[in-house]
């Protein structure tokens, strides 16, 4: 069985049972980064438990350096 979740605004179909982990090598996210499933962050240490539901949005947000 599979789901369909959003990263970062485009579509994306994982098995279902997926964890943020899962999420992530979808999307081939290099850190530094942040995340946020469904608009509450989630910290690094919470990634591995955090398992996603159908229809859930992650953001993967990436620091912008300058000035």
């Amino acid at each position: 069985m599979t789901m369909n979740i959003l990263i970062n605004d485009k579509p994306f179909t994982l098995p279902a049972g997926a964890t943020l982990p899962d999420a992530l090598a979808a999307l081939q996210a290099v850190p530094p980064f942040a995340v946020a499933v469904n608009r509450e962050f989630v910290p690094r240490s919470a990634y591995a438990a955090r398992t996603l539901q159908p229809d859930d949005c992650i953001e993967v947000i990436r620091p912008v350096t300058g000035g």
